[in-house]
């Protein structure tokens, strides 16, 4: 997998060019840096519709956690070491991370979230997912993980929220249909003189 190395080379020889951008990455992969955003965002989906905020940021919870573990088994499993110590010439701006690289939990998790809401909230793909591809982005730039790593915990990542979204939209206590009123869904009789 030469192309892998050679774009985690590219990728990552853009760390320590910029105090600026190894700040933005930095910033991006630490997890508790989206509570605040994700306070907002719950608050306001409170406010537009307490059930859905209320059913649906729970779902959430339970799919971030499930698909961290996830994650970390397939790690196990794949036992794939990082290239910050397999590789020589890494810029490594933050440390080399845990033991193993394949899949990226971050990418398993921000894909997760975000297919989740997309499927809820078709409309919210246009903020999570370049949200999701930075996060990515910047695992390879820090030098914790192979751009197949990120590619890999996206792909787990999306059919989990796929399929945890899809659940959740065929629940009626999520989201009720709403009843039609009687008199369009009955045709009416003629009147008898």
């Amino acid at each position: 997998m030469d192309w892998d190395v050679e774009l985690f080379y590219a990728i990552n020889s853009l760390a320590g060019r910029s105090s600026f951008f190894d700040l933005v990455m930095v910033f991006l992969s630490s997890p508790g840096n989206l509570y605040v955003p994700g306070f907002l965002a719950f608050a306001y989906w409170f406010w537009a519709n307490r059930r859905e905020a209320l059913i649906g940021s729970a779902s959430l919870a339970a799919l971030i956690g499930l698909s961290d573990f996830l994650g970390a088994q397939v790690k196990h499993l794949v036992a794939r070491p990082r290239p910050c110590q397999l590789l020589e010439r890494v810029h490594e701006v933050v440390g080399c991370g845990g033991a193993f690289s394949f899949p990226s939990n971050h990418a398993v998790n921000t894909a997760a979230a975000a297919t989740f809401f997309q499927v809820l909230y078709p409309t919210t793909g246009w903020i999570s997912w370049p949200l999701v591809v930075l996060i990515g982005f910047g695992r390879v730039y820090l030098g914790g993980h192979y751009i197949t790593d990120v590619l890999g915990g996206w792909g787990i990542g999306a059919l989990g929220g796929f399929a945890a979204g899809f659940a959740l939209t065929r629940w009626q206590t999520f989201r009720p249909s709403r009843a039609r009123p009687e008199s369009a869904s009955v045709a009416k009789e003629p009147e008898r003189s």
